[in-house]
């Protein structure tokens, strides 16, 4: 049996951009109807337990209202419900992970809270459904139209199947292009294809995609053994050593990503190396009333637990679970070799008062709801942003291509992870840049957006694209559209080359608080 429901506007996958194009939608008046795989919306923010990755002028300018007005309800979170210190309590700039990663560290538990109230309006006014644990099994389109798309409850196994206007796909993978038609590409382009710098000097790699990572939390209580059950695969990761690699995997060794330099890590602060704990902690006590908590917490998304072995992109069901069992398996051996076997300053190994916080990411085996994903299918887009638009090194003016149909501007290294091509880091300079409209644009279809990581980008731009502040922005830019074209009567290509409607639609992007440019600043 299949329930049917209809929506002026279905967004499937409720990520970070997930949210924002519901949010985006609903406050046009649209009825919008947003599913997602998990029990938590947020995605990057929640469900994968990242905290979000920004730029340096996050706090002045750089980042949409709404996407603000979050950083702000995150803040206000942890002053309402938590007994902070004065002088935490007094700073209109807390961290409150204090973590190095980003200005805003925090737990996602807090995000999903946060969330939960910017989309409470229009849950509570029925203007917005969200269906949580369903997760997407098709969408069917005729001709150039996507006309449904199908959920089932991870619950009760019910098929929900939608009709609607326009659908969004805010989906991690991008998983309902394939289901629906839509024209997309996958992995790393060649030289031949883009002329980008970075791109592949050979042939196209449709399987070459940055690792994944199944991140988890931790805290720590001297004196204490909290080591878990030895996983299966210890064995296996603790010997494996990838070949661009300068040590094994499970160690104290890296690389800095923009130079490939090696570098020395240690777990806590205090001697000359760098130190992981800090790197994303999400909660520092010494923000707390002294006695409110034991220990600081951080969030593990390390060099050490990128899974870059295999894709789970367009394989068999089977082939990804095993996949994604795998890379849950390296986390799991991360934090016993950091229990056990890890080396300590002071010539002793291991540190077994490292605990599992299963509660923080909710989950009873302690991992992260979902793997944190760095690369999407992207959509064949009218636009494609390359590196040459926005990479330092190719824009000798110092400013980033200006795009005549701008929805938003991002800022962020492009920064790819070690992928499954065997291939090491790529971390190059960029420009402040701009989300042109025609990157969310399919080439054909005319009903669907991308929402996320599987707009109109490459394999090197997807670098600098992907990350939270971008994704909330690229989201809210969707919701807007398909809300614009609904009052309209206009397809999204329309609303792009039409001078008049695209100034109209800018214009409301800017009364909603979009910036559409940057002010003079500089490469990051």
């Amino acid at each position: 049996m299949t329930r049917h429901m209809k929506a002026d506007i279905v967004i499937l996958g409720g990520g970070t951009g997930g949210c924002s194009a519901a949010l985006a939608a609903a406050k046009r008046g649209k009825r919008v109807i947003l599913t997602e795989e998990t029990d938590w919306i947020g995605g990057q923010l929640t469900s994968q337990a990242v905290p979000p990755d920004e730029h340096k002028w996050i706090e002045q300018f750089g980042c949409t209202r709404s996407y603000r007005q979050f950083r702000d309800g995150v803040r206000a979170y942890y002053r309402d419900h938590f007994p902070l210190t004065a002088e935490a309590r007094a700073n209109a700039r807390l961290n409150p992970g204090g973590g190095g990663v980003s200005r805003l560290c925090h737990e996602p538990r807090t995000a999903l809270a946060v969330l939960q109230q910017m989309l409470a309006p229009y849950i509570h006014s029925g203007r917005l459904t969200v269906l949580t644990r369903h997760l997407l099994v098709d969408a069917r389109s005729e001709g150039d139209t996507v006309v449904s798309a199908t959920v089932r409850s991870l619950d009760s196994g019910e098929l929900v199947e939608f009709a609607a206007l326009y659908f969004i796909d805010a989906t991690e993978c991008g998983d309902v292009l394939p289901m629906a038609g839509v024209e997309y590409v996958t992995g790393a382009e060649s030289k031949a294809q883009t002329g980008e710098p970075n791109a592949l000097d050979g042939e196209a790699d449709p399987n070459d995609m940055q690792g994944f990572t199944y991140c988890f939390a931790m805290d720590y209580i001297e004196g204490e053994d909290h080591t878990i059950e030895k996983p299966e695969r210890y064995d296996f990761w603790r010997e494996y050593k990838a070949s661009f690699w300068p040590d094994k995997l499970l160690s104290w060794t890296g690389v800095r990503p923009h130079t490939l330099e090696e570098v020395k890590y240690e777990l806590f602060p205090g001697t000359d190396r760098y130190s992981l704990f800090y790197y994303r902690q999400i909660v520092d006590k010494n923000h707390f009333v002294p006695g409110t908590l034991h220990s600081s917490v951080t969030l593990v998304n390390w060099p050490q637990n990128d899974y870059w072995l295999e894709s789970i992109i367009d394989v068999t069901p089977e082939e990804r679970q095993t996949r994604l069992q795998d890379a849950k398996q390296l986390s799991f051996s991360l934090l016993y070799w950091l229990q056990t076997e890890a080396p300590r300053p002071d010539g002793g190994f291991g540190y077994p008062g490292l605990r599992l916080r299963k509660d923080i990411v909710g989950t009873e085996d302690g991992m992260a709801k979902y793997p944190y994903i760095r690369e999407s299918r992207r959509i064949k887009a009218e636009f494609t942003v390359l590196e040459q638009h926005v990479a330092a090194a190719s824009r000798p003016s110092g400013v980033a291509e200006d795009f005549f149909d701008s929805v938003g501007i991002g800022c962020y290294r492009i920064d790819l992870h070690p992928s499954t091509a065997n291939r090491h880091y790529i971390d190059v300079s960029s420009l402040p840049f701009q989300i042109p409209l025609g990157s969310l644009i399919p080439i054909r279809v005319n009903n669907l957006l991308p929402a996320c990581k599987n707009l109109g980008v490459t394999h090197i731009t997807n670098g600098c694209y992907r990350l939270h502040p971008v994704e909330w922005n690229i989201g809210e830019a969707a919701g807007y559209l398909a809300a614009y074209c609904l009052e309209h009567g206009l397809q999204p290509r329309e609303v792009r080359h039409t001078p008049e409607h695209l100034q109209h639609f800018q214009k409301m992007l800017t009364d909603e608080g979009i910036e559409l440019a940057w002010p003079s600043v500089h490469a990051v």
